[in-house]
């Protein structure tokens, strides 16, 4: 999303960088530049104004004009005003209370509430809590009916309302049915509309006067820029939302509103959605958001993906055979689909410091496909293949070809990389493996 704000960023660094020494000149030449970078990116102008003038006290004072390296002074003080008005720090969902506590998903309609709800019960769940899915969108049939399937799917107990129900009285109820299902917190999937009116905004009020949630978190989406910031404002004036959770963050868009919404409205983003598989909500960081979009990277979030992955006993096994140079394909499989389950391939790749900056790799897409290749061609080896891949002849590669739905060349390509790998590992093995990290490939 921030890619050509990113690129427009450290086009104007470079330039800094380029000099010896900052005078007042060179610095207001690249404040202006900074300044468009951020307008064409949909930030608020207000926004843009205030920023502007808190990076321009700071970079004409002793603090760069004194420093050996003025350049990357500039560089940390544009690093440390972004991330402040971002809010400075990641700030958790409010899930203070006597228990059942509720917490109200509320925005216009497209917003993504609905999935937005699954997506926050799977992550609710993952720290120890027991949700319970409310759909109180009874203008909407569709919206109960998919809440209800995304239930099942996620094995997660959803209130049964229907549409001739009263969304107040749905959420008493479903308050009562909690305390039956063993549930501590409720996701309300409230209604939405085209446009904000008083006819929702007054629902919305008496849902929340009945409940008293400990959270308000206005679903708002990002590709919508200077709209979602709007709407958030207005949301924020009708019911004191707790904080926001930026949808399609994934996208195209200019990225503005994530810029935007904190200085706006005060309220901070809390969780913002990263794809459409339901375990593609994250919380929001604006250091690390920061960091990205000025090519640092962002290895902190890399870091917990993978800890969410590895199997601590699975790491320390592996860890062993690969200090014996025992690394069987099995292994080779089994390490892919953990890479798999971190996320797109494209976005690990840009979280590493200093990778956003290669050019080779500024437009690169991995296909994600060559992972189910790999995955279905070892799949249709035999156990044996697997450990002692040496007895894989002619025929076995056709028959493997054959039952993965692949082509020979696919079936030599992996065994190929795969002997490589081992020669790798035997080699490192050599000179002794120790400090590396348990479980982590050498490649």
């Amino acid at each position: 999303m921030f890619e050509s704000l990113s690129d427009k960023l450290n086009t104007v660094f470079k330039k800094l960088k380029g000099h010896g020494k900052l005078t007042e000149k060179n610095i207001e030449a690249g404040l202006k530049e900074v300044r468009m970078a951020l307008l064409e990116a949909d930030v608020h102008y207000r926004v843009v104004k205030n920023f502007i003038a808190d990076i321009k006290e700071r970079t004409m004072g002793r603090e760069v004009m004194g420093s050996l390296t003025p350049g990357q002074q500039v560089v940390k003080i544009v690093n440390e005003e972004l991330t402040k008005l971002m809010g400075s720090r990641h700030q958790a969902l409010n899930l203070s209370g006597p228990t059942p506590i509720s917490v109200m998903l509320v925005g216009l309609q497209g917003s993504g509430k609905t999935t937005t709800a699954g997506k926050l019960a799977i992550f609710l769940r993952k720290k120890g809590r027991h949700p319970y899915l409310v759909p109180a969108d009874v203008y909407r049939p569709a919206a109960i009916d998919q809440l209800q399937k995304l239930g099942e799917q996620i094995e997660v107990p959803v209130y049964p309302s229907s549409v001739d129900e009263d969304p107040v009285q749905i959420c008493r109820d479903a308050l009562a049915a909690a305390h039956q299902e063993g549930c501590d917190t409720l996701l309300l999937d409230t209604a939405g509309r085209l446009h904000i009116d008083e006819e929702l905004m007054n629902e919305l009020r008496f849902i929340k006067d009945a409940l008293n949630p400990s959270d308000i978190m206005l679903v708002a989406d990002a590709m919508t820029g200077q709209d979602a910031v709007n709407i958030a404002k207005s949301f924020n004036e009708e019911l004191d939302i707790g904080g926001v959770i930026l949808t399609k963050m994934d996208g195209d868009a200019r990225g503005g509103a994530a810029l935007s919404i904190k200085s706006i409205t005060g309220k901070p983003i809390k969780f913002i959605g990263v794809g459409e598989k339901l375990n593609a909500l994250e919380p929001f960081h604006p250091d690390r958001l920061a960091s990205n979009i000025l090519g640092m990277g962002d290895v902190l979030t890399l870091i917990e993906k993978a800890q969410e992955v590895v199997d601590e006993k699975r790491a320390a096994e592996l860890e062993k055979k690969l200090r014996k140079s025992e690394f069987t394909l099995e292994d080779f499989r089994d390490q892919l689909v953990q890479v798999r389950k971190m996320g797109s391939l494209t976005d690990l790749i840009k979280m590493i410091p200093g990778m956003g900056q290669v050019k080779q790799l500024k437009n690169l897409e991995v296909d994600e496909r060559e992972f189910i290749k790999i995955e279905a061609i070892i799949n249709s080896m035999t156990a044996q293949e697997r450990r002692q891949h040496t007895i894989i002849n002619g025929s076995r590669r056709r028959r493997i070809a054959k039952g993965s739905g692949t082509q020979v060349q696919d079936v030599n390509r992996i065994l190929k990389n795969y002997s490589q790998v081992l020669k790798m590992i035997k080699k490192i093995n050599k000179g002794g493996m120790r400090g590396m990290p348990r479980g982590m490939l050498p490649f």
